[in-house]
């Protein structure tokens, strides 16, 4: 099969040929990892490593000049060290200082979908035919709190509700347009999209359920709808310790879980896997807070082992680092990661 046919089977809750993988890294880590194979391209490290990632497809800034180190937002990034890498923080929030609702309207400027490109994406897919495509979805959450900041952000949800309200509808009907734009340039091109929020911490969620159900949800069941009236599958992605709220989210509607954090509180692998295992397929698994940066080659392949074991009953897991490979993780450790996957999961239909 290939890489597309493979993610597709698992999709489709059918039988693949072999266990599919997928790759998420920082530059630093995939650079290394590249120099390390002798790899001269992402497509070479891919076939070498037997990697079936889904391509990401965007379209491309056409508006107006941003500032410098701006995002489309007014968010200004600086690129910040952290040991062995880096990473692009906000370090401004430009509705930061807006009291009301009135304020950022009379103020702040919103992007406007027609500052994208599309024209690009098929030539982009036609580049990667062989490959699951990944397209459109939302995150606007992640955004808000660039635009507010961490703590006002959270704040907000109870003493600006209505300030959350506003921002979060022009942030969804943004990635609204968006995603069905990429569908109508790519049609019945798209196999997944990426509906997202960060809910979870290392122990509990990072918002209570109430204030889950009442500003994000309802937005998020309009992307998923979206993608399923496109025939397009939903992959949800929430860092940490979110089982409480992944039955609210089956019912909601999404088809992939990510990441399986399974350090984190009632994210073991058995858990998910006995409460869930029916209703999902599950994506990542291979821990790269400890496993991967840490622990040896034997610990790595111990771990792949465990996951195709307990995650991949019936076909229904996609093994893939928990999130992005880091800098500071041994190639051979990442290596053996594939290299277990592909040996153990060819015995898998």
């Amino acid at each position: 099969m290939t890489p597309k046919e493979r993610w597709l089977a698992v999709l489709n809750k059918q039988s693949p040929d072999r266990l599919p993988t997928d790759y998420w890294a920082t530059t630093e880590a995939h650079q290394k990892l590249l120099a390390h194979l002798n790899c001269a391209t992402d497509r070479d490290l891919y076939t070498r490593l037997h990697i079936d990632r889904a391509i990401a497809v965007s379209p491309r800034y056409r508006g107006p000049t941003l500032g410098k180190n701006s995002d489309v937002f007014g968010c200004q990034h600086k690129a910040v060290q952290y040991g062995s890498g880096t990473y692009n923080e906000c370090i401004s929030h430009p509705l930061a200082h807006y009291p009301s609702v009135e304020a950022i309207k009379t103020h702040y400027i919103w992007p406007n979908p027609d500052w994208y490109d599309y024209s690009h994406l098929p030539e982009q897919v036609a580049q990667w035919a062989d490959y699951p495509i990944r397209g459109g979805g939302s995150e606007p959450f992640l955004i808000y709190k660039k635009l507010r900041g961490d703590v006002q952000a959270f704040m907000d949800l109870i003493e600006n509700p209505d300030i959350v309200h506003y921002c979060l509808d022009r942030l969804f009907d943004l990635a609204y347009t968006n995603t069905q734009r990429i569908y109508e340039t790519l049609p019945g091109k798209v196999d997944l999209s990426y509906v997202a929020e960060d809910l979870g911490g290392q122990e509990s969620l990072l918002f209570s359920p109430q204030h889950i159900h009442t500003f994000l949800l309802p937005r998020m069941k309009r992307m998923i709808h979206l993608a399923h009236d496109a025939g397009v599958f939903v992959f949800f992605h929430s860092d940490g310790a979110i089982h409480d709220i992944i039955p609210t989210m089956i019912d909601l509607g999404i088809d992939v879980l990510n990441p399986i954090q399974w350090r984190c509180q009632n994210m073991d692998r058995e858990t998910p896997m006995k409460d869930f295992g029916s209703q999902l397929i599950f994506h990542g698994g291979v821990d790269n807070q400890h496993t991967l940066p840490f622990g040896t080659v034997d610990d790595v392949k111990r771990e792949v082992r465990d996951n195709i074991e307990i995650l991949n009953q019936q076909n229904r897991y996609i093994l893939a680092p928990c999130h992005n490979i880091q800098a500071v993780s041994p190639p051979e450790n990442i290596v053996a990661m594939y290299e277990t996957a592909h040996e153990l999961g060819t015995s898998i239909s």
